[in-house]
């Protein structure tokens, strides 16, 4: 008993995102970059909502992640309480190690950092906004969460293959979509296996929307009419007069 108990109070946590990012080649890149920095760069990249894997159309990825390294690589990393610090420290030493093994496997096994990939010596656990190209399948960052200012990008050749490597997670928190093609927004959102999307825009969360994934990134909502459900009691009542 004691075991179901457990297995069903993990379930019903939510328990990652893992959120893909993905960019067409018809897409504003201004847009997209400054949708990115959103997305990862909030609290650090340490969120649940944070873009973990970004996926770019081949004919504009190198386009895409230089513009995006240009940006992270320009951000100033330091304490909070100092003017202009748009970085700060990551949570603790053992979370900025982790961020740190898993850009040197990456590294390792082909990925290119064009900008960061280092932590900084000195007090305080900082980590330089990294950008990461080159990503092969094996990298493991592209399964687990890195939780730390790390964008990894990858390109595709086709929209199908966008969804199912946007799809090839266990997790299904949030997704984010650049497009100006409105037919394959519907159709790459419809395909996409996470409870929210951001479509042409970094940031979902919206206390007047439901906020909440699928797969192991939980069950239920927050938020929205679809929240207030989860406080209520249904009656129903059967009649015959």
């Amino acid at each position: 008993m004691a075991q179901a108990s457990d297995a069903l109070l993990r379930l019903s946590m939510e328990l990652g995102g893992n959120a893909p990012f993905i960019v067409f080649d018809d897409a504003d890149l201004d847009a997209a970059v400054q949708g990115a920095l959103i997305a990862k760069m909030r609290n650090i990249g340490e969120a649940c909502t944070a873009a973990n894997r970004f996926h770019v159309a081949a004919p504009v990825a190198e386009q895409f992640a230089e513009r995006l390294a240009e940006k992270m690589g320009a951000m100033k990393v330091g304490r909070g309480t100092e003017d202009g610090v748009e970085v700060g420290p990551l949570i603790d030493d053992t979370q900025r190690q982790k961020v740190a093994e898993l850009v040197d496997d990456a590294v390792g096994k082909g990925a290119h950092a064009i900008v960061g990939g280092h932590s900084r010596d000195g007090a305080g656990y900082f980590y330089d906004p990294t950008v990461l190209t080159e990503v092969p399948d094996s990298a493991e960052l592209l399964t687990e969460e890195i939780f730390g200012p790390v964008a990894p990008v990858k390109g595709f050749d086709s929209e199908e293959e966008a969804i199912a490597a946007a799809n090839d997670t266990e997790y299904g928190l949030v997704a984010y979509v650049f497009t100006n093609d409105l037919k394959r927004a519907l159709r790459v959102v419809e395909g996409l296996e996470t409870g929210m999307v951001g479509l042409n825009q970094g940031m979902v969360s919206n206390p007047a929307a439901p906020f909440g994934g699928i797969k192991q990134s939980g069950f239920g909502r927050e938020g929205g009419p679809e929240g207030i459900e989860e406080y209520l009691e249904t009656k129903y009542v059967a009649v015959n007069l």
